[in-house]
């Protein structure tokens, strides 16, 4: 029986404390020390914490909720996102690089003075062309100055070579029609291949001006062994007709035994481009 007043007493103190907070939630901040007692002293005095003047003297300012969303936490490295790849360049602009462009730039007078029948100066042109090969391959062994643009420019620069000396003897009949046509299907093929594989092996974004930017190195071109012995007779045969004329030497039947043996190795050396799997490498794939 002495139970029910002192759960009275005390369902009373909790709603008035409910009240208070409310209250308390409810107050404007801008409201002084006196407004606030005046509001909050009869809720006091009916829960028997009757406000003092000691009490008062010591009260402390609310602290209001601030409507400022928390800080966020400080965002963490995700331990599945890989670092981006860097890009890959490399300098393009080195002496046997030079001289293998020079050695392109020299090839339309090289085919001139064939067409014009000054083979003193073809000759001269043609020592030139196989002494810079020999030179830019030395020094960019020796100094390591390898590039990816120089596998590139040092088997095309042979290509336009070629084919000039090609061209230019069929022209002046000292080259059958049918051998010349074998070389040069040849290497516009192998023209053709080598668009599609930069195409295909440039790091994305694929744009025209990153296509024919060769700083930015995608496939690694590797001739073959046959693609070696094939280059190396042709330019026999194509230097050997270049200094006939300079000869007092009858040069005809050997000239046809070399004729029909590059024939047979220019349809090989295509063959083996085809079927070799390490004819190209894509650069930054194992």
């Amino acid at each position: 029986m002495m139970l029910l007043p002192r759960l009275s007493s005390h369902a009373s103190r909790t709603a008035s404390l409910s009240r208070l907070s409310g209250i308390a939630a409810a107050i404007p901040r801008h409201w002084s020390r006196p407004q606030l007692q005046r509001a909050i002293a009869p809720l006091l005095s009916q829960t028997r914490l009757a406000p003092s003047h000691r009490a008062f003297n010591t009260f402390r300012p609310l602290k209001w909720p601030s409507s400022a969303p928390p800080p966020a936490p400080p965002n963490k490295p995700s331990e599945d996102r890989k670092p981006a790849l860097r890009e890959l360049r490399e300098n393009i602009y080195t002496i046997p690089n030079l001289l293998t462009i020079s050695r392109i730039i020299a090839c339309p007078a090289l085919g001139w003075s064939i067409l014009e029948g000054n083979f003193h100066l073809a000759t001269g042109l043609l020592v030139y062309a196989g002494v810079t090969d020999w030179v830019d391959g030395y020094v960019a062994r020796k100094y390591k100055q390898q590039t990816v643009l120089g596998t590139i420019l040092d088997p095309a620069a042979d290509k336009i070579l070629m084919t000039t000396l090609t061209v230019t003897l069929a022209m002046k009949g000292m080259l059958p029609i049918p051998l010349a046509v074998i070389i040069l299907g040849r290497d516009v093929l192998l023209s053709i291949s080598a668009f599609y594989f930069r195409y295909i092996s440039l790091p994305a974004p694929k744009t025209f001006a990153r296509y024919w930017d060769f700083s930015i190195p995608s496939a690694e071109v590797r001739p073959t062994t046959i693609s070696k012995v094939n280059t190396a007779l042709q330019l026999v045969l194509m230097g050997s007709t270049t200094i006939s004329p300079l000869l007092a030497l009858d040069l005809v039947y050997p000239l046809q035994a070399l004729q029909l043996t590059v024939a047979a190795t220019t349809v090989w050396s295509g063959l083996s481009y085809v079927f070799s799997k390490n004819a190209v490498k894509f650069v930054g794939k194992k």
